[in-house]
């Protein structure tokens, strides 16, 4: 709006309006009377003025009521595209329970939308952008995809957040934190990464502090750990029973019992190697496959033998069929066959 030039252009209106009455028309008063109150008598020039300032002052005071209703709606756009950028960070970084309210009606479709959604950028999506919180977010996430660390404290993210997650494997990688300070913490962290990062730790620590954070155990750390046992580097030695401890952490299947018995198979007496699948055998029927295999690596073909005797015809065909082979004279190794 151009109120300044209005109101110049208008006052200048005015006196020449009053000017051409007063010098060309008429120069007579007007006296008038208002309710019965004589009113002093004025100029018909000036008269013929006062509805153009009647005028005026309506017009600036419609001019500047619809101003003041524009800039209110305008600034309600201004707020909701403020609420847009905010949604587009949120869902560049996986927050999770997004509802942002919009005054608008075309960007609330939109963020409805954007709320509802994980939106991942493209790799070529360079931070050159005209927002500075959306390029700040674009070069984390390249931070953290390209496998460095970015301080995301500020977005106050879950601890479940996959770019958390991905984040913090980045700092335990790159030596920022180590695996027991994780493991000691573990109440800020995902379970899943504390499981992660227990791997790392059984990669090197000793038994005692392994049975320490054993409710971190998975199957990977657990086939970590026996195959250190005996081993010529990070070398572990522990009891059947504690091996067994750790194994009843886990609901393991068949196959995982046959991983079992081909991670400790590298390093691990055969002594223990058989007297631990003996025990396990006795927990758990599952372990048969394992022990069977056991049997046969370390070439005690006849207990294998009874074990498949008394199994049923269609169980453990493969082994079967590796005797069946031995039988004939032909050697081969157990490991091409599970």
């Amino acid at each position: 709006m151009y109120i300044k030039r209005y109101t110049i252009a208008s006052f200048i209106l005015m006196v020449l309006t009053a000017w051409y009455v007063y010098a060309f028309v008429t120069q007579d008063s007007l006296a008038l009377e208002i309710f019965g109150v004589a009113l002093p008598s004025f100029s018909i020039a000036f008269l013929v003025v006062l509805p153009l300032l009647f005028f005026y002052f309506a017009s600036v005071f419609h001019m500047v009521f619809y101003s003041l209703l524009g800039s209110w709606r305008s600034r309600k756009y201004e707020k909701d595209y403020e609420r847009i950028i905010e949604s587009v960070i949120d869902a560049y970084l996986g927050k999770e329970n997004r509802n942002h309210n919009f005054k608008t009606e075309r960007y609330e479709l939109l963020g409805k939308l954007l709320d509802k959604s994980t939106v991942v950028p493209q790799i070529t999506l360079e931070a050159n952008l005209s927002n500075d919180k959306v390029n700040a977010v674009i070069r984390l996430l390249a931070d953290v995809r390209e496998g460095r660390s970015a301080d995301l404290k500020k977005y106050n993210l879950s601890k479940s957040n996959p770019l958390v997650i991905q984040n913090n494997r980045n700092r335990l990688k790159n030596g920022q934190i180590n695996a027991e300070d994780i493991l000691i913490n573990a109440a800020k962290y995902d379970d899943e990464f504390c499981k992660e990062a227990f791997v790392v730790f059984a990669k090197t620590s000793p038994l005692y502090a392994i049975e320490k954070y054993k409710s971190f155990i998975s199957k990977e750390a657990l086939l970590v750990v026996l195959a250190r046992i005996n081993a010529n580097d990070n070398t572990l030695e522990a009891s059947n029973e504690t091996i067994i401890s750790l194994i009843n952490m886990l609901k393991l299947e068949k196959s995982d019992y046959l991983e079992i018995a081909k991670a400790i198979s590298h390093s691990m007496i055969p002594d223990q190697r058989m007297k631990l699948f003996e025990m396990l055998c006795e927990l758990n029927e599952d372990a048969l496959e394992g022990y069977i295999y056991t049997l046969f690596d370390l070439e005690m073909l006849s207990l294998a033998t009874e074990l498949l005797d008394n199994s049923q015809h269609d169980e453990f065909m493969i082994f079967k069929a590796y005797r069946a082979l031995k039988e004939c004279g032909v050697n081969y190794d157990i490991k091409l066959f599970v």
